[in-house]
């Protein structure tokens, strides 16, 4: 006889909190109102205070570490880490270009690890409980990054992680359009997880079987999440995306709308944060 199918379960999470207030606003909403059950806090974001308040007031929400270490700000003064952020103290918008200097340069590693410490701290500061880590651009699997994060994280109890692995063939009878970003992010991504997998099970850090979100790169819209739902494949699975009221107002309306919500209830889909794995 074969086993029972596993149950559908989701995660559906909001990178970036705490870097606006549109953002921190829409990830209130999309959470209250909608589908959202966990969120991504960039601690060292302008409006990162605001968000840990917003947290606060809906205890339901988990809040994990977005780990920034390009596209954002230092928890460091530039004068810890001269090689990894400008004198205004923000890291380079070259997501290549980091990868590269992380990967090739040695002598960028014990910088590295005083920021990402430096980033686990700030959280605790918050008196938040830990619901995940991830990365911003998904950094976190850097082969560099995720040594040392490794290492920051065994302190925290039970950590989960995001384990970027976008199924390519489904999303591509979901969507279309934007090819050479979706394969090329497939293969490379697909490729980190593969090698990053068997160091988080000897950890004992649990994550997703698939994520969504990735090769959608900021089109996770409502008619993309309907086609989803109904394919959601058995397990465990992250939805993640960049809910604004400016900047992403599509991504935020897909979350909040009545019709995701019921059709995810009505193809008895659990929505479930990274502490419930």
């Amino acid at each position: 006889m074969a086993p029972p199918e596993r149950p559908r379960r989701l995660i559906v999470n909001a990178d970036d909190f705490g870097r606006s207030r549109d953002i921190n606003e829409a990830v209130s909403r999309a959470h209250r109102d909608g589908i959202l059950t966990t969120a991504s806090l960039m601690v060292n974001e302008p409006f990162a205070a605001e968000a840990v308040d917003l947290a606060q007031s809906n205890p339901r929400l988990g809040v994990g570490l977005h780990l920034a270490l390009v596209c954002g700000r230092a928890a460091l003064p530039t004068s810890a880490i001269p090689g990894l952020a400008s004198p205004a103290g923000n890291f380079t918008e070259s997501a290549v270009g980091a990868g590269l200097r992380y990967f090739c340069r040695r002598s960028l590693r014990a910088e590295l690890r005083a920021e990402i410490d430096a980033q686990f701290q700030a959280f605790a500061a918050t008196g938040l409980p830990l619901d995940h880590l991830n990365g911003h651009l998904n950094i976190h699997l850097h082969p560099t990054v995720f040594r040392l994060a490794l290492d920051s994280a065994g302190g925290w109890p039970s950590p989960r992680w995001r384990l970027t692995r976008d199924r390519f063939w489904l999303n591509a009878r979901l969507s279309g359009g934007c090819w050479a970003y979706r394969v090329s992010h497939a293969i490379i991504f697909n490729l980190l997880s593969a090698w990053a997998r068997p160091q988080l099970w000897r950890r004992g850090i649990r994550h997703t079987d698939q994520v969504f979100g990735l090769l959608q790169n900021a089109r996770v819209d409502e008619a993309f999440v309907l086609r989803l739902l109904p394919r959601l494949p058995p397990g465990d699975s992250e939805l993640y995306s960049h809910p604004s009221l400016t900047d992403f107002r599509h991504e935020f309306e897909a979350l909040a709308s009545p019709r995701v919500k019921a059709l995810a209830a009505a193809q008895g889909i659990a929505l479930i944060r990274y502490q419930d794995l």
